[in-house]
């Protein structure tokens, strides 16, 4: 009796889905820069922590899909641990072919 292993081959993430979260965190990367560029705008700090935020979840979200091994945020993290891991992230994707 032959034994034969399964390799389990990894299915490539949905293109349209993809598109979808490329287009999304072009998004969110463009309105951090108008709330960065705006110096009149109510709340700027919180704008800006919420847009962050949100495209931070988002990258993390990219990087489950195309199998980039994430971080999690730790409680207490610094701002600048935090952004060397979201640059991590942005390098791995951009290897990968993601642009935004």
């Amino acid at each position: 009796m032959a034994w034969t292993f399964r390799t389990r081959t990894r299915r490539a993430p949905d293109p349209l889905v993809t598109l979808r979260l490329q287009t999304r965190l072009g998004d969110l990367a463009s309105e951090l820069r108008h709330v960065e560029e705006d110096p009149g705008l109510y709340a700027r700090a919180h704008h800006w922590h919420a847009v962050q935020s949100a495209y931070d979840a988002l990258l993390r979200e990219a990087c489950r899909l195309a199998g980039v091994p994430t971080e999690a945020a730790p409680l207490r993290a610094t701002e600048h641990s935090v952004a060397d891991e979201r640059l991590r992230e942005e390098l791995e994707l951009s290897s990968r072919g993601w642009s935004w």
